[in-house]
């Protein structure tokens, strides 16, 4: 009996190649396109997989000879995504919303219609992969090391494992942009965006002054808690920062932590944003136990760094062999053994600076 997969696609190259893949491969395959909203303001764009997604995912299903489907996620992409990222940022912490919607849409809401309405597994375009391992399906990261996805997909239930299909995690870019292009596909040499899908300028600041009371501003202070400055309110910030902090604070400050409780940035020198470990919440393993030595990461565009991790009521505790820069509150720690993804957490703090 063929297995049929429902393939979430945007119109991109990736998740289409990802359709025409696995309909080459005897897959009963259709694709399927989130709505997710309108525009958050006049004259702005609609969130990802507005109009223009929806009808470049159909021509794509078109052309591979596939059903298209659409369906409406908006109400809980403005719950479970949007609402978290503005939330974290009211609270003093930088948020990942590509996770969140990774662990409540796309492996959560989208995958539960999936089997409801029949189909074996999702597939989507992300970079990574998954390979049988003793106990079970394991995350890996994918082949193109330049394009791996896999931080952003540690949240994924160890359970859904099985059924999640990642076709285009073993090639490389520039196979799946040839494949695209032998296919006649409309998006093979489309360029490819950046930005957080909901906010397509970039301008994430913009976006959470319209989603929340204003901003207030407050003290900026030094390590000894000596004030420097003024802040404009706390969502503009983030740990690591170093501009947008006013002159006449003599040599480079940086922020180094913020406390929405006194409304405060605390800024200092460079060194200052190093600690030796962090505590996380809310983690997700998707293994049976953890090696006594591993690899974090604690932001995507990390290089990870060797650690061990102690697992409590509530939470992971990291500490790394050699002191981190800026632990961020709302990040990930994302845990791997090689490149087998083991799993992660949200950071809550840092462990000391050194």
């Amino acid at each position: 009996m063929k297995r049929s997969v429902m393939v979430a696609m945007s119109g991109g190259v990736d998740s289409s190649v990802s359709a025409l893949l696995l309909r080459e491969a005897g897959f009963e395959t259709a694709g399927v396109t989130l709505c997710l909203g309108p525009a958050d303001g006049p004259g702005e764009s609609p969130r990802c997989c507005g109009p223009q997604a929806i009808d470049d995912a159909r021509r794509a299903c078109a052309r591979i000879g596939i059903p298209h489907h659409v369906l409406d996620f908006s109400v809980e992409f403005d719950r479970d995504v949007i609402e978290y990222f503005v939330r974290g940022y009211a609270g003093g912490r930088t948020p990942n919303p590509c996770v969140e919607c990774n662990r409540r849409l796309k492996f959560g809401a989208l995958l539960d219609r999936a089997v409801a309405l029949g189909f074996d597994a999702l597939a989507t375009g992300h970079y990574a992969r998954i390979e049988a391992g003793p106990s079970g399906p394991r995350l890996k990261k994918a082949r193109d090391e330049r394009k791996d996805q896999s931080y952003f997909l540690y949240s994924i239930p160890g359970a859904a494992l099985g059924k999640v299909l990642f076709p285009v995690g073993g090639l490389l870019k520039e196979e799946v942009r040839a494949i695209a292009r032998k296919a006649g596909l409309p998006a093979a040499d489309r360029r490819e965006s950046q930005d957080i899908c909901f906010i397509p300028d970039g301008d994430y600041r913009r976006f959470i002054e319209r989603r929340m009371e204003p901003p207030q501003p407050g003290l900026i202070v030094d390590a000894e808690g000596r004030e420097v400055g003024r802040h404009r309110g706390l969502p503009f910030y983030t740990i690591g920062q170093r501009k947008s902090l006013g002159g006449g604070m003599g040599a480079a400050r940086y922020v180094i932590s913020i406390e929405p409780g006194m409304n405060r940035l605390v800024v200092g020198e460079r060194g200052r944003l190093r600690a030796r470990g962090l505590v996380a919440d809310d983690p997700n393993l998707l293994v049976p136990s953890l090696p006594p030595a591993v690899f974090a990461k604690v932001r995507s565009s990390h290089g990870g760094a060797a650690c061990a991790v102690e697992r409590g009521a509530d939470g992971l505790r990291v500490i790394f062999d050699e002191p981190q820069e800026a632990i961020t509150p709302g990040q990930s720690v994302v845990l791997y053994d090689g490149d087998t993804v083991l799993g992660g957490a949200v950071i809550r703090a840092s462990l000391g600076e050194q």
